[in-house]
């Protein structure tokens, strides 16, 4: 039997199921009030969004139902990476499509423009809470999902350069990768 064919970002998000968008958007906005509530600082919200609690976590489970569901084979290099987040990766779990952008002269980092974010929806951010990168929790899943991806492990630092819920004009993730790791087997072959 010949290997399936990778699916574009709009096949994989047609043959999924889907949960509703607005309990989905509703939800998330509850989790982070709550850990506005907790934790009472808004870097610490940050923090958590993106590492221990929620992103990273998110992203070190999701990279398998992507590629077992979008065909995906392994990325030949951080460019492709870059488009197979930006319109696969993106489509399949939230709707939307990301444009990669900004690239550095060594290929080593990135942007992610995205005009439209389903995770904003009903968000109005109150003066006390400027700071809050309240999306954080797609750079964890980022960084995560990187981490974990087959054969070769890509550290990454992902930051927010501009976010719409503090006045920006669109949602710009920066991705830099900071190494690749190959996978290490526990044994030899020959042993």
């Amino acid at each position: 039997m010949a290997p399936l064919a990778p699916k574009t970002g709009d096949a994989v998000f047609a043959s999924i199921d889907h949960v509703n968008a607005e309990l989905f958007t509703l939800t998330y906005g509850a989790m982070v009030r709550q850990l506005l509530t907790d934790l009472e600082e808004v870097e610490e919200v940050n923090k958590q969004l993106d590492q221990m609690y929620v992103g990273y976590n998110i992203g070190v489970r999701l990279i398998d139902e992507f590629l077992a569901k979008s065909n995906v084979s392994r990325c030949v290099d951080f460019k492709e990476t870059a488009d197979v987040i930006a319109k696969v990766g993106f489509k399949m779990f939230l709707g939307v499509t990301a444009s990669v952008t900004n690239w550095d002269a060594e290929g080593t980092s990135f942007s992610l423009v995205l005009e439209d974010n389903p995770l904003v929806d009903f968000v109005e951010l109150p003066d006390t809470f400027q700071g809050l990168h309240y999306c954080n929790i797609l750079s964890g899943v980022i960084r995560g999902a990187l981490e974990m991806v087959c054969n070769v492990s890509m550290k990454t630092e992902v930051t927010w350069v501009r976010d719409m819920l503090h006045g920006d004009d669109a949602y710009e993730l920066r991705v830099k990768l900071l190494k690749q790791i190959p996978e290490e087997y526990p044994y030899k072959d020959d042993e």
